[in-house]
């Protein structure tokens, strides 16, 4: 299913991610996948858990100042843009490169820890929805496809300091 080797031989990324779980004190280590999760689906078929069970990120650009707005959510629930809007003003859809710029992490890898905005971008503002509570553990992205973190959903509001909204489509 996955390994455990050397940090120091891994992507950036995932090496960012490892740091920000360290420096959280957070219990688990990020695993490396044996093959790329680039999807929630292709997440959970890999580690045998639920889709729900999964954290996907997804993110927006917000059209007032072109700033990131990352939903953290469960793999199995869709963002819901209007539940969303009034927390965040108009938003609008972000393609790889945005994502890329805003949060240092290629789409299929965003993970909520460990940001590296390029060319002084602000990290993204972060949204955790409600649906992630009914696990009592979840799995994150790890920086890159084949990484990925387990974490409760109280321990992501912890490393985040997101606030817990209800976003996704009833």
């Amino acid at each position: 299913m996955a390994d455990t080797d050397s940090l120091d031989t891994r992507p950036e990324g995932f090496q960012r991610v490892a740091a920000a779980l360290a420096a959280h004190a957070h219990p688990h280590r990020p695993l490396w996948l044996d093959v790329a999760a680039r999807t929630a689906q292709e997440a959970a078929d890999a580690l045998g858990v639920t889709l729900g069970q999964i954290a996907k990120s997804v993110v927006f650009r917000l059209k007032a100042d072109d700033s990131a707005v990352l939903v953290i959510t469960s793999g199995d629930k869709r963002v819901d843009e209007a539940k969303l809007k009034p927390h965040t003003g108009a938003l609008g859809r972000a393609d790889a490169d945005f994502v890329k710029a805003r949060t240092g992490f290629s789409i299929g890898g965003v993970s909520p820890a460990g940001f590296a905005p390029v060319d002084g971008a602000a990290p993204p503002r972060l949204f955790i929805d409600r649906e992630l509570f009914r696990f009592d553990v979840i799995w994150a992205a790890a920086g890159h496809p084949n990484g990925v973190f387990r974490l409760t959903p109280a321990e992501l509001e912890k490393i985040t300091g997101a606030p817990v909204i209800d976003v996704v489509q009833s």
